[in-house]
């Protein structure tokens, strides 16, 4: 494959912004790419790819590069992946040979699978021998995956029109609306998605709505809804028949609820900022069902943001922790006696997970709720994102 000096500049600005600003990789390469419409969509593919690949192996790269010199950042990372540097001025320092042997002789897993020390300690911790078969996997590319929009067409249906459209997917078992794509593209640019036929969702993700087992009728609350993927999907699962409160603390995230639910041709979901605790014992006893998607490490969607290794820390996590805790702790008063709830994080650590709920099923406020099931989500089983779904009911 042949280099391009100013898309590898592309690359360097991204890697900035991430790296030196603290920004969001996904934020960084959308404004990256917009930045320079002039670029072709296979200069596109490669800004965002090599800067993805090259975030996830930042630290693998950072080891064996010569410097932190972008450029010697750059070529490191271009041979790790097999190819040949050109005999350029931007790449005199680097010895493929040296960065081989360095390579070879690497045995620290916690800088081959390109982690910080701390970070592959907690892992170990948490899931003992388990871990490194799962972090070998949530290093590995995620897979496109859609979610079909059952309100407006079938998955055969969808299939074929994004066939005709030039996009091949295919199916997977044990996932009923999912499609996977062959091969990475932009589909938000098909007719079939501006149509509202489907949304881009991972096939663990999916798992999180089904799980709350809701039916048409139903009066549904999703407390910590986000930009509303799993309340369009919820909306589908109850063929928009009945009521979704959609809440969250940030207004700007339900906008986006709002926006999407128009698309997907969706009219039941309400939406609702969540002011403070008054806003909460409100809707006391008022929900048939419950979905707590609560804030999370995000470790077990590693694949597909792979900056939030970088920007965890060990305090940072155990906020989290404390905050899923007080949700657990206070959100739960909104269901209706013999209403189901769903606790699911896209994280992999027990501390996380079965631990909370366990915290929760002992203190005062969990003294009424049973757990139904739980179930355990792995990259490295599945061969999609990391998740934890709980189903618990309130006697």
């Amino acid at each position: 494959m042949k280099l391009h000096n100013n898309t590898i500049r592309g690359v360097h600005s991204a890697l900035d912004a991430i790296f030196q600003q603290g920004q969001y990789a996904d934020k960084v390469i959308e404004r990256t790419l917009k930045s320079n419409p002039r670029w072709g969509a296979r200069d596109r593919s490669f800004i965002a790819e090599t800067t993805y690949e090259m975030v996830r192996w930042w630290r693998l790269i950072n080891y064996l590069s010569p410097s932190d010199d972008y450029w010697d950042l750059f070529g490191t990372y271009w041979l790790m992946q097999g190819h040949e540097l050109p005999n350029w001025e931007e790449f005199s320092k680097i010895n493929p040979q040296k960065i081989k042997e360095k390579y070879e002789k690497l045995e620290d897993p916690a800088i081959l699978e390109s982690v910080p020390d701390w970070l592959y300690q907690l892992g170990k911790k948490e899931l003992g021998a388990e871990w490194e078969t799962e972090l070998h996997s949530l290093n590995e590319e995620a897979e496109v995956v859609l979610r079909v929009n059952t309100l407006k067409t079938t998955r055969e249906r969808l299939k074929a029109q994004l066939m005709e459209e030039g996009i091949r997917t295919y199916q997977i078992k044990g996932y009923p609306d999912a499609l996977i794509l062959e091969e990475r593209q932009n589909v938000f640019r098909t007719a079939a998605f501006k149509a509202g036929l489907f949304e881009v969702q991972d096939a663990s993700s999916q798992l999180v709505a089904a799980a709350l087992a809701v039916e048409p009728g139903m009066r549904v609350i999703d407390a910590c809804a986000g930009a509303g993927g799993k309340t369009l999907h919820l909306a589908a699962l109850m063929d928009n028949k009945g009521k979704i409160l959609s809440m969250d603390l940030e207004e700007w995230k339900l906008q986006q609820t709002k926006l999407r639910a128009r698309r997907n041709g969706i009219d039941i979901i309400e939406r609702k900022v969540i002011e403070g605790s008054k806003t909460i014992k409100r809707l006391k006893e008022s929900a048939d069902r419950l979905l707590l998607d609560v804030p999370c490490s995000g470790l077990g969607v590693l694949r597909r943001n792979p900056d939030t290794k970088w920007k965890l820390s060990p305090e940072s996590i155990e906020k989290v922790e404390e905050t899923q805790q007080e949700i657990l702790q206070t959100y739960p008063s909104m269901l209706k006696k013999g209403g189901q709830m769903v606790y699911a994080t896209c994280s992999i650590l027990p501390s996380e997970n079965e631990n909370q709920v366990r915290k929760f099923l002992e203190s005062e406020a969990g003294k009424d709720f049973e757990l139904l099931e739980e179930h355990k989500v792995f990259a490295h089983q599945s061969g999609f994102d990391g998740f934890y779904i709980a189903r618990l009911q309130k006697k």
